[in-house]
This record gives C-alpha cells, sequence and structure tokens, in this order.
C-alpha cells in the first residue's frame, strides 16, 4: 500500500512539473517528421542470439566471466515483455548514426530534470560514467549499456523502483549514404505500484511520443 501511495505522490508531481518527465521520455525534442519514423509491432528479436560472438574459439577465464555476465544480463532482458519497435531511415552511413546515436543519448539523458526524476523514481543508475563514446558498462542517468557494437547495435537495461525497461537500438545499412535505425523497447510492471506506472507512462502516450521524438533528434544529429 505504502508503494502505491508513493505512486500517486509521483503522478502528482508529474502533473505539477512535466518538465522533468517530458525530458526523461523525449518531449523536449521538436516534433518529428512523420514520414521519416514509423511505429510497429513486429516479432520481438533475440538480445542474446545477436550479441553472441562469432567463432568457436575458446574464451580465457576472465573474458569468460565477463562473457557470462554478459549472457545473464541479454537473458534477463530477453525475458523482458515486448512492447513496440519505432523505426527511421537517416540520409547517413552506420558509422555517422552511431556517433549521433551515442551524442544524443548522453546529451538528452543528462540534463538536470532527467536527473532529478531518474533520483525521484530510485533508478540504479542516476550519473554518467564509464567510456565515451558508449561502450559495454557506460551509464548515463536511467540506463546501463549492457552491449555495443559500434555502427551496429545498442542494448541498454535499467530499473527503478516501478519497472525493469530495456531499450535496443539496430542500425542497418540500406543503401549508399542511407541507413535505418530501429529501437526496440521491453519492460516489466510489478505490482500495483508497476502498473499504475505503467498507465502514467504507457497508457497516456508519453512513451511513444519520447521514443519518436529521440529518433528524429538521432535523425537531425546524426547528419
Amino acid at each position: 500500500m505504502f508503494a502505491a501511495y508513493r505512486v500517486v505522490a509521483l503522478v502528482t508531481w508529474a502533473v505539477n512539473s512535466s518538465a522533468a518527465i517530458a525530458d526523461f521520455i523525449g518531449l523536449h525534442a521538436p516534433p518529428p517528421v512523420s514520414c521519416c519514423t514509423t511505429s510497429a509491432r513486429r516479432v520481438p528479436s533475440d538480445p542474446v542470439a545477436s550479441a553472441r560472438p562469432a567463432g568457436g574459439a575458446a574464451p580465457t577465464t576472465s573474458r569468460a566471466h565477463t562473457r557470462s555476465n554478459l549472457s545473464e544480463a541479454l537473458m534477463q532482458i530477453a525475458s523482458l515483455p515486448y512492447l513496440d519497435e519505432h523505426a527511421t531511415v537517416i540520409p547517413s552511413e552506420t558509422d555517422d548514426v552511431w556517433r549521433g546515436l551515442s551524442e544524443t543519448l548522453d546529451r538528452s539523458f543528462s540534463r538536470p530534470g532527467v536527473v532529478g526524476y531518474t533520483r525521484l523514481v530510485g533508478c540504479a543508475d542516476c550519473a554518467a560514467s564509464g567510456p565515451r563514446p558508449l561502450a559495454e558498462g557506460s551509464t548515463f542517468p536511467g540506463w546501463r549499456v549492457v552491449s555495443a557494437v559500434p555502427g551496429q547495435e545498442l542494448v541498454l537495461q535499467g530499473r527503478h523502483r516501478f519497472s525493469s525497461y530495456a531499450l535496443i537500438f539496430r542500425i542497418e545499412h540500406i543503401g549508399p549514404g542511407r541507413s535505418r535505425l530501429r529501437a526496440e523497447s521491453r519492460a516489466a510492471f510489478p505490482g500495483l505500484a508497476g502498473g499504475l506506472y505503467r498507465r502514467l507512462v504507457i497508457g497516456t502516450g508519453g512513451h511513444v511520443i519520447g521514443m519518436r521524438r529521440l529518433l528524429s533528434a538521432i535523425r537531425r544529429r546524426s547528419r
């Protein structure tokens, strides 16, 4: 019951201070160009399979330990319920899109309003740390990088009092100077408190709006 009261307090705070939650889900960015950004449900991909290394060479003990931790994190992500996927076509090469993706995430989620929001809901990661450009082990408010394959895929994971969630970005070369960026969202909202939080973030359409505008911001920065 106490957790439910905290969610009600969060809802009240979000209504009275909408700027912070808007920053967190990307509402600060200008509206996207509708012809360039799409949203559609598709068969969820397997983040565990996509991050498996090629070849059959036996890893060293330290690498095996790191790979074990990575596999465990990816399996946790794969077990999260699939929410949706959004995509946009960008007139840039994959390396430029990767740069734009990393810079936009760092910039968008490091604003004071976002930091305050992540602390309010008790995110596991509330500060930027680790290597830059983003790589495995990097963090920024609300997120931790689980896996990073430059120019191809970025797997993010996060959790707070009301949800465990993941965001998987994939970059595809579709022609000379053209790439497709896809963003797959997964999340679980356990208990009554989680259900109320899901209604606040997902039920209001805020998640969809935020994702579309985040992709639009990445698209602009990648040019």
